[in-house]
């Protein structure tokens, strides 16, 4: 018999929504001086076009794009040159390929030479580190305005809004440590509540699951792995939360596998969303109702490419490839992502005519366990590696509750104080009874799959 948790009065929420949505959300962005509303809108349109002027679109776009780095970005503007490449002439999209791929490599080793000279203010972000090699670049407003533009415009196809009552389980030291007054009344007026997914104990799901019944949320978002642990944990105790009025579960960051769609539906008595990107890459793709990836057309132009760097035909897999339109002040131009998927066939039953992406295999991240059975998120580790340059490549090997086992490929010198930081920041996090064992080694092997796995729980095998 289903358990039962406290759970206040329901009510209407539209007018609230349509307040933040058409008046609050769009007043916070023209503040800040993105032009999310106008490229969202834009969006709303263009994902309704032939699939002959969704292309010219898209040319155009790559055609400008291409001209304002190849004038005001030092590396392109000399690649160009080296390579007789002139943006203007080009006729199709498949012209990109006269262009050689670039990797996280060559991002730091050209990282000055890739800022625009025309950028306006840019900010400082980096990748999550779940290929284990954290990326540092830049973001310009522009680029902000287009991943939250596609983000929103993916929302709504699941009928809710910006201000709809929403949970997020997620774990960024930037999400979890901007608790200043004016982001937190930001996310008091759009009704975003934050859950961390480090530290999912058995009494922290208690409290997350009281919070669900009380919020009532109208959407989810956030881990795969961790929302499927919610949704084991809800299950397995029998609490009611398919009655709240969820209306979508968005997940992203991770693959996600049928189990834990089929986990997520049962618990919360909705469907999920897949979203597939990354602070680098930027919003790839999202999954409409009628089950399609849709790519973000008229920013990014996604290509799938073998190991020898050359462009595989729809439907066979291989590396993703992307070049973000959107990112002039700090280009990524034929961006190699280390994510494996294939591009899609045919066109949607939603009827839009933006492509698909077929299979996504996309990074995984396991869960490790502290000595008292608390279950952290693997990013609770990843961060603290990410955050030291001389790491260059990293595996984590949980052996037992009380052995760890790094694999590092470093630069660094002074190991000793890098194993004493990284042992006591461990500690902190799995118990202090915690041995760390470090490996240093040349090289991280790949897994038979083709895919990096740089956090691995070995608690199963024991």
């Amino acid at each position: 018999m289903a358990q039962t948790l406290p759970t206040p009065d329901g009510g209407g929420v539209s007018l609230y929504t349509k307040l933040v949505s058409g008046l609050l959300f769009p007043l916070h962005e023209r503040l800040k001086k993105h032009s999310s509303v106008r490229v969202m809108h834009g969006m709303e349109s263009s994902q309704w076009l032939s699939a002959d002027e969704l292309q010219a679109l898209q040319l155009n776009r790559l055609r400008g794009f291409l001209q304002r780095i190849g004038t005001d970005v030092p590396y392109f503007t000399s690649q160009f040159e080296a390579l007789d490449f002139d943006p203007a002439a080009i006729d199709s999209v498949t012209d990109l390929q006269r262009l050689p791929l670039i990797g996280k490599p060559e991002i730091r080793a050209n990282f000055d030479a890739l800022v625009s000279a025309t950028a306006g203010p840019l900010e400082k972000f980096s990748t999550g580190g779940s290929s284990g090699e954290p990326l540092i670049f830049y973001r310009g407003k522009e680029r902000v305005s287009h991943d939250v533009a596609a983000k929103w415009r993916a929302t709504r196809w699941w009928g809710v809004d910006i201000g709809d009552p929403e949970i997020v389980v997620w774990g960024s030291p930037i999400e979890l440590g901007a608790q200043d007054r004016v982001r937190w009344l930001r996310d008091k007026l759009l009704r975003t509540q934050l859950l961390s997914a480090f530290e999912m104990s058995n009494a922290n799901m208690l409290q997350f699951t009281t919070r669900l019944r009380n919020v009532r949320p109208r959407m989810l978002f956030g881990y795969p792995s961790s929302i499927a642990l919610l949704a084991e944990y809800v299950l397995a105790n029998a609490y009611k939360v398919d009655d709240l009025g969820i209306e979508v579960v968005f997940v992203t960051s991770e693959r996600l596998y049928d189990h834990q769609r089929a986990l997520i539906e049962e618990a919360f008595g909705c469907p999920v969303a897949n979203g597939y990107g990354g602070r680098d890459a930027g919003f790839i793709a999202h999954e409409c109702p009628q089950g399609g990836m849709h790519i973000t057309a008229e920013d990014i132009i996604v290509e799938i490419v073998n190991e020898a760097g050359e462009v595989l035909p729809q439907g066979e897999r291989g590396e993703i490839v992307i070049t973000h339109m959107a990112t002039a002040d700090f280009p990524f131009v034929r961006y190699r992502t280390g994510d494996v998927g294939s591009l899609g066939e045919g066109q949607c039953s939603c009827g839009r005519t933006l492509p698909l992406m077929g299979e996504i295999d996309g990074r995984t991240t396991d869960f490790v366990r502290a000595a008292d059975g608390t279950v952290l998120h693997g990013l609770a580790l990843i961060y603290v590696l990410r955050e030291m340059p001389q790491i260059r490549e990293f595996k984590v090997i949980q052996e037992s509750l009380t052995r760890l086992t790094l694999q590092l490929v470093s630069d660094g010198n002074d190991k000793p104080a890098m194993e004493a930081e990284i042992t006591e920041q461990f500690q902190r996090r799995l118990g202090p009874s915690l041995l760390v064992d470090f490996d240093y080694v040349e090289k991280i092997p790949r897994e038979k799959s083709g895919k990096f796995r740089y956090v691995v729980s070995r608690l199963d095998d024991t």
